[in-house]
């Protein structure tokens, strides 16, 4: 079984360079993505010993959504750029996880089609909540309809963040062919998504009142907008920084979950997304407040090396390395790590 880095170089062999750099560029001098995977690299773990551990159990829930290990794959655009399946492939393999898919609103395959493809696929989906409401419910009931089991909602995009390495390859638009199937209308046309700096607690509350299903925050940073979703009633957030791809220089995420965790006080699950490339790393999330994390691009990497089974030696991989190492920190499930195994 590969590595995840293996699996990533793979990856840049077989896809197109302007398609490898969409995936793998982040904003401005791509600091914040840098700085994602160093602030793991910078923590280290004081394992306990004679624990009697046993056999480790990795399953968790998250609103409702059982997964058989704290691992979901987080929203990435494209899929189809990166395998003809696309996110059909990452769905099923997802399914085989027993984990969840974030399916993104800049899918290239519609909720309703992926959900088909993959029936045993727990899905949520990610929005970006368009200016225009009416248009935004008509996606919420559609991915209502195809059975996805809550909406985790980008926040850290009032803008798009300024992504070089596009710009540098003229990467703007899809091939002929791929479209964003989530964005049809009414009439069938397909419309771009649009970034709204008007976008404020009362969208959110918006969207609690348009939906029976959960609501989560993905892009919260700061400990003060974390008791604020507290207090609109949020049900979960993901501790993220959009990978590097919006604002250059923000705080890792791993750098932030603390401080984050200590602000919801256990009132709502935390999800961190960012950076995550080992078991250790789920680990070190774990410790230190989250219930889950997501990965994005490893997901990509495996997608494009070898279709739907590259994702699932993603998946494995990180399995296998968490499992060895609850049992090495003296854990037998999430849920013991405690924030003195990280200095």
């Amino acid at each position: 079984m590969r590595t995840i880095a293996e699996l990533a170089a793979a990856a840049r062999d077989k896809l197109d360079p302007a398609h490898y750099d969409f995936y793998a560029g982040a904003a401005g001098d791509e600091l914040t993505l840098r700085a994602n995977e160093e602030a793991f690299s910078k923590r280290v773990l004081v394992p306990r010993v004679l624990r009697g551990v046993g056999k480790r159990d990795l399953a968790t829930d998250l609103v409702g959504s059982p997964l058989s290990m704290p691992v979901l794959v987080s929203p990435t655009a494209f899929h189809r750029l990166a395998h003809d399946e696309g996110e059909r492939a990452t769905a099923r393999a997802v399914a085989k996880a027993g984990t969840v898919l974030v399916v993104s609103m800049a899918a290239t395959t519609a909720v309703g089609d992926i959900a088909a493809a993959a029936p045993g696929a727990t899905l949520w989906f990610q929005l970006y909540l368009q200016p225009d409401l009416c248009f935004t419910e008509s996606v919420v009931r559609r991915a209502e309809r195809a059975g996805v089991r809550a909406f985790v909602v980008t926040v850290d995009s009032p803008v798009f963040g300024r992504r070089e390495r596009d710009h540098r390859n003229g990467f703007h638009d899809l091939p002929p062919g791929l479209v964003v199937e989530n964005l049809r209308d009414g009439s069938g046309e397909v419309r771009d998504i649009e970034m709204s700096a008007e976008l404020s607690w009362e969208h959110v509350a918006w969207l609690k009142r348009t939906t029976a299903l959960p609501v989560l925050l993905k892009g919260v940073l700061h400990p003060a907008d974390a008791r604020l979703a507290v207090e609109a009633g949020v049900d979960g957030l993901v501790v993220s920084n959009h990978g590097g791809r919006q604002l250059d220089a923000a705080v890792s995420t791993v750098d932030a979950l603390p401080a984050v965790a200590e602000a919801v006080a256990g009132a709502i699950p935390l999800v961190l997304d960012g950076g995550v490339r080992r078991g250790t790393d789920v680990v070190k999330a774990l410790a230190l407040g989250a219930t889950a994390v997501g990965v994005g691009r490893p997901v990509l990497w495996g997608l494009a090396a070898a279709g739907e089974e590259g994702v699932t030696e993603v998946l494995e991989r990180l399995r296998e390395e968490l499992d060895t190492a609850l049992a090495l920190c003296g854990a037998a499930a999430p849920g013991e790590l405690t924030a003195d195994l990280v200095r």
